[in-house]
């Protein structure tokens, strides 16, 4: 199993797969659209003071001041590491979602 990655691929990982549609679709993870942003249940603090942008496919908690990603919220909400979370990306976009 690798365990680098190039830029572009982590890129591409990161990217290409919708957060939301990641946590609601994927994940089944807690999820609530209302005036007019999605909200998610922080894994960290258990807190909807949540968003995702979807421009940027980069969400934030407001209580606990985290930043995530798609690989992030892999390896928090599955508990895996890194290469794992990646591996599980890469699988997902294998199936062209």
């Amino acid at each position: 199993m690798a365990k680098r990655f190039s830029s572009e691929f982590l890129y591409r990982i990161r990217n290409e797969i919708s957060l939301i549609f990641l946590l609601k679709e994927i994940l089944k993870h807690p999820c609530k659209h209302w005036e007019g942003f999605d909200h998610f249940l922080c894994p960290i603090c258990n807190d909807f003071n949540t968003a995702i942008n979807p421009k940027n496919n980069l969400a934030r908690c407001f209580k606990c001041s985290k930043n995530f990603n798609n690989i992030d919220m892999i390896m928090i909400i599955k508990k895996i590491d890194f290469v794992q979370a990646v591996y599980f990306l890469r699988d997902l976009i294998g199936k062209k979602l």
